[in-house]
């Protein structure tokens, strides 16, 4: 049976439910339980504030790499976008409210590998959810981090082996700040030429990228 349209889900949450979009690698049997799940890879997307949502092509793109990785793969909404409850915080609210929907998918999916995946203000609250759920893989693009003008991010360090995308050309978080980021890490960081923030027909590259790393 062919995999079919994603499913959402509405998952209990600190603040209220989180609406949460989850596509399965393959089969779907009638008891909701995805056969042959690889890994779990949690996708969080850009900021609430500036129109991101679990819909972002950067986020569906990560989403359907880790699928084609033979990963569920979930898309949560953040706090007061679509139909999850509450409201924006910072990324405090946002982080308990991974690490719950982790816990979602743990008890439907089982202890399979957990991935972790972020773009933008979304990479951002990965880095602070991986401090209290290491992932065994890891993708950040866009990460939002270092001083942005009106928003400043203390991000954290990211676990050792994460795979950082940065386009060369981000107009909202400029290159210079992720280097610097990473530069003590000693994490290296892909650069796509010419890409900008969203990644503008160069989506591919994002699945490339991932594909590659963990085929």
């Amino acid at each position: 049976m062919t995999r079919p349209p994603q499913e959402r889900a509405l998952v209990a949450g600190p603040a209220g439910t989180i609406e949460t979009a989850i596509e399965h690698p393959a089969v779907f049997p009638a008891d909701g339980v995805s056969e042959g799940v690889r890994g779990i890879a949690l996708v969080c997307h850009p900021h609430p504030l500036f129109g991101g949502t679990m819909d972002n092509k950067v986020v569906t793109t990560l989403a359907r790499a880790f699928v084609e990785l033979g990963c569920v793969a979930l898309r949560p909404n953040f706090r007061g976008v679509g139909a999850s409850e509450g409201a924006h915080d910072h990324g405090e609210g946002e982080t308990e409210d991974m690490l719950a929907v982790i816990g979602y998918a743990r008890e439907r999916f089982g202890e399979a590998p957990l991935a972790l995946a972020g773009f933008s203000f979304g990479g951002y609250v990965q880095t602070r959810v991986a401090q209290r759920a290491p992932p065994e893989r890891m993708v950040l693009v866009g990460v939002a981090a270092g001083d942005l003008g009106e928003r400043s991010y203390d991000t954290p360090d990211a676990p050792a082996g994460t795979l950082v995308i940065h386009g060369e050309l981000d107009e909202t978080v400029p290159l210079a700040r992720v280097l610097d980021w990473a530069r003590p890490q000693d994490l290296p960081v892909v650069v796509i030429p010419g890409a900008d923030h969203f990644f503008h027909r160069r989506l591919h590259h994002i699945r490339d990228q991932v594909k590659r790393a963990w085929h």
